[in-house]
C-alpha cells in the first residue's frame, strides 16, 4: 500500500474470533480519525513471513497502536500470547532508532487490561501510563479516539460517542462482506466498508 507514513497507523492486537469485535472498533475509530489502518492481514500473501509483513508495515508507519490485553495466560497449559508484546518492542526500537531524523519519528500507544495484570509481564511501561480498558467497545473506543485526535496529523476529530454511534453500522457491512467473500474478506473492502459508515461531521 503506497500510503504516506503520518496518515498510517500500524494495529497490533489478536486476530482470533472472540477479539474481532474491538479489532473492528480499533480499525473504525482509526479511519474515523482520518489515519488509515495497517496490520499484517492487509498484503493477502501467505508467500512472505509473517513478521516481514509486520515489521514492512509498522516501518512505513507515524504510528501505532499496541493492546496488550490478553498477553496473559490462557488455556489449560496457560501458555500466554506474546506476539503483541514482541511488536510492542519492535515499535518502540523504531522511535529509537529513528528519534533524531525529520520526518521519520514514531510514534506508539498501548492499551492494557484494567486489572494492572501488565506490571507482572512487563514491568517496563510501568513509567509510560499504558491506556486501560475492560475489553469492551465502549471502553476501547474513547481511548483510541482520544489518542488519535490529539495526534498532528489528525484531518478529523469526533467523539468517542459519534464512533460507538456509527459502529455498528460498520459492523453490519462487515459481516456482509464476510459472507459474499466466504471468510476473508480483502483488506481494501474492509476500509472502504469503514469509510463508507463513518459519523457526518
Amino acid at each position: 500500500m503506497n500510503i504516506a507514513p503520518e496518515k498510517s497507523v500500524f494495529i497490533n492486537c489478536p486476530f482470533d474470533k472472540a477479539f474481532a469485535p474491538l479489532f473492528d472498533a480499533m480499525l473504525f475509530a482509526t479511519v474515523c480519525c482520518g489515519f488509515v489502518p495497517r496490520s499484517a492481514l492487509e498484503s493477502g500473501t501467505v508467500a512472505e513471513p509473517r513478521i516481514d509483513r509486520i515489521t514492512r508495515a509498522l516501518f512505513a508507519s507515524k504510528y501505532s497502536i499496541h493492546d496488550l490485553s490478553r498477553s496473559k495466560g490462557e488455556g489449560k497449559d496457560g501458555w500466554a500470547r506474546l506476539n503483541m508484546p514482541l511488536e510492542l518492542g519492535i515499535a518502540m526500537a523504531r522511535r529509537t532508532m529513528t528519534r533524531t531524523r525529520k520526518n521519520q519519528h514514531h510514534e506508539w500507544f498501548v492499551l492494557v487490561a484494567n486489572d494492572r495484570e501488565y506490571m507482572r509481564f512487563v514491568s517496563d511501561l510501568a513509567g509510560f501510563d499504558p491506556a486501560m480498558h475492560d475489553g469492551t467497545v465502549e471502553t476501547l473506543v474513547p481511548q483510541i479516539v482520544s489518542w488519535l485526535a490529539s495526534r498532528p496529523d489528525a484531518i478529523r476529530t469526533p467523539t468517542p460517542k459519534a464512533v460507538l454511534e456509527a459502529l455498528p453500522m460498520f459492523q453490519a457491512r462487515r459481516r456482509e462482506l464476510g459472507i459474499q467473500w466466504v471468510g476473508d474478506v480483502p483488506w481494501r473492502h474492509v476500509l472502504v466498508a469503514a469509510e463508507e459508515n463513518m459519523p457526518e461531521f
